[in-house]
């Protein structure tokens, strides 16, 4: 994730960590070459029928209505994502407090705060798709950590350890009627928020929007230059490049905000939210924490 104060007036023009122009550039130069040829074709070799500026105004109203609904919906994809952890962390600092109330200090506390931290890693590692058996190793052991990773869903074998262990807690009436319900809870939270990611990570935006929006900005932007070659002359490939870098830039923007958990400069933080996770537990263990992850040329990930 792009973290960073707005650029200046100046350099708002030539910022492009973050940009989608480099992704969309050779779209943009092909779109202003289509419209150089239509234009040289039109003037020295024959004369090409031209389209009405006003229908094409149209058809832009039409295309801008797809785009910006689709663009809602990978907005609205990404900021639950993100409430989702947000969620996480939270439940997991109520966890930590939980376990001081109706657990105490001691091994049992620990060992349940431990699998927090190894849950979080695990669940960053299904979203993701990374190997985080080094995160977690030094907070459960070797043969735990491998025992979790060899589920099919790891970190719900971490939930299910400290599922596990709360009820043995229970047996041995360690813990109160109303720790239980109290730790219940919390734990149904974070695999709420859990399933929630999984929801998210597993049904992509429907294909039919996807594709419907992309022929019709290719059609818009291949035909745009016939309605621009009475109204803007010469200027047509101009407006034609920041038309394209309009409309091509937002079917990029949404392409990556679809996805929040990528490993991707837009993408969620989720180095960070797991090293987030990890302070709290440490500081609820009163363990020295880590130092919190910070951004590395304006880019946190």
């Amino acid at each position: 994730m792009i973290v960073r104060e707005a650029p200046s007036t100046l350099k708002l023009f030539f910022v492009m960590q973050g940009s989608v122009v480099p992704k969309i550039i050779g779209r943009i130069i092909s779109i202003a070459l289509l419209t150089v040829a239509v234009l040289l074709l039109d003037q020295h070799v024959f004369t090409l029928p031209h389209i009405s500026i006003s229908a094409m105004g149209i058809f832009g109203v039409a295309l801008s209505l797809f785009l910006g609904f689709r663009n809602n919906a990978a907005y609205d994809r990404w900021w639950e994502a993100r409430k989702l952890w947000g969620a996480m962390i939270a439940d997991v600092r109520n966890l930590g407090r939980h376990m001081c109330v109706f657990v105490g200090k001691g091994e049992d506390r620990e060992k349940i705060l431990a699998c927090t931290v190894a849950f979080a890693h695990l669940h960053r590692g299904f979203l993701r798709g990374v190997d985080v058996k080094a995160e977690i190793v030094g907070w459960v052991g070797e043969e735990k950590a491998l025992a979790m990773i060899a589920h099919k869903n790891p970190a719900d074998a971490a939930l299910r350890s400290m599922a596990d262990k709360i009820g043995k807690l229970i047996k041995e009436d360690a813990i109160s009627g109303f720790g239980q319900m109290t730790v219940s809870q919390t734990l149904s939270s974070l695999a709420l928020a859990q399933a929630g990611c999984e929801r998210i990570f597993t049904t992509p935006l429907p294909f039919v929007y996807s594709l419907l929006v992309r022929r019709t900005t290719y059609l818009y932007c291949w035909l745009l230059p016939f309605a621009l070659i009475e109204a803007t002359g010469w200027f047509a490939p101009i407006f034609a490049a920041v038309v394209a870098y309009v409309f091509f830039g937002l079917q990029a923007v949404t392409n990556e905000l679809e996805h929040p958990f990528r490993n991707v400069q837009n993408g969620l933080p989720l180095d960070a939210m797991c090293r987030t996770i990890e302070i709290s537990v440490s500081e609820a263990l009163d363990r020295t924490p880590p130092a919190a992850l910070t951004t590395n040329d304006h880019v946190l990930s």
